[in-house]
């Protein structure tokens, strides 16, 4: 299959982003797909290969856009029972448990939301041209919970603009070690790569990471810990754990950012995605979308009720 071509002449406003220009003639593709061809070299002004996705155009400029067919990522379908919260021609929502990975990468070929999602709706296969068909929105591999696919492109461009301007209303439960400073508070704390362990985030000076917000508040006081329901302006990686770590209450079981052994019986750290509120591709209503706590997670809080003589709720 050849490349399909797209040309252009630019005439909007001085010094509009490529990018955004592009996003605008080209809705069925996601931001992040036109990104990557810019990055990538199929995209030209003036015969010229762009390579940075914020060039500025000029009225009168001649763009033109290779798109090359999708590549197979050679993923496979699993029939992976997984708990279906919503779905629509055009969004699948998710309940994801823990020790679930989200998409195949290096040591996570198969077993992966993603492949049990391609035997649900296999029509998401290619949606966004990456090897991660659908995905708007991730969590880590211990964090069980809501999370939203799309199941085709325009689906996802409308998605991931959402997340992008910060439409989305995520609330995560947590049990936090210790307790925090104030019953609700907000957290804002640059997030960048911990130059001395691969596998970390760090709160870092702005300019060599990303501005990154956190709000909670308490849900439920304990002895020696605390639930809180946090509330991530941003999404950046590992956020609410490092977030919560900063102020000196690392979320129970987290043994990247908290205490090397875990202060309860818990095999994962207790972080849950518990709300998503969202406006859906061609609705103009916002929904929400709930998942109750896990088993595993339900029976720690009951524990601790338990040990200071309150009834399970």
């Amino acid at each position: 299959m050849s490349d399909q071509v797209f040309h252009y002449q630019y005439q909007g406003p001085k010094g509009q982003r490529l990018d955004k220009y592009l996003v605008s003639r080209l809705p069925e593709l996601s931001r992040s797909r036109l990104q990557a061809l810019i990055q990538d070299g199929f995209v030209t002004v003036d015969g010229l290969r762009a390579h940075k996705t914020g060039v500025s155009l000029e009225p009168g400029q001649e763009i033109t856009v290779h798109l090359p067919p999708v590549e197979s990522a050679d993923l496979v379908a699993e029939d992976i029972p997984i708990p279906v919260i919503f779905e629509n021609n055009d969004v699948l929502v998710l309940d994801k448990p823990a020790g679930m990975v989200v998409h195949p990468a290096a040591g996570h070929k198969q077993g992966t939301l993603i492949n049990a999602a391609l035997a649900l709706v296999p029509e998401i296969e290619g949606v966004g041209g990456e090897r991660r068909p659908g995905v708007v929105h991730r969590l880590d591999k211990d964090t069980s919970g809501i999370i939203l696919l799309a199941k085709n492109d325009r689906a996802h461009h409308w998605l991931q603009e959402q997340f992008r301007l910060r439409q989305v209303e995520k609330i995560y439960w947590a049990l936090v070690d210790g307790h925090p400073p104030t019953p609700e508070g907000k957290i804002e704390a640059p997030v960048g790569r911990d130059p001395a362990h691969r596998q970390r985030m760090a709160v870092v000076p702005l300019e060599k990471g990303r501005s990154a917000v956190t709000f909670y508040r308490s849900l439920e006081r304990f002895a020696d810990q605390e639930l809180i329901e946090a509330h991530p302006m941003t999404g950046r990686t590992h956020q609410i754990r490092l977030h919560m770590a900063f102020i000196g209450c690392p979320i129970a079981g987290d043994t990247l950012y908290g205490h090397r052994r875990s202060s309860l019986p818990i095999h994962r750290f207790f972080l849950h995605a518990r709300r998503l509120t969202i406006t859906l591709p061609g609705e103009n209503k916002e929904r929400t979308f709930e998942t109750p706590l896990p088993p595993e997670l339900a029976g720690i809080l009951d524990n601790l009720r338990r040990s200071i003589g309150k009834h399970p709720s």
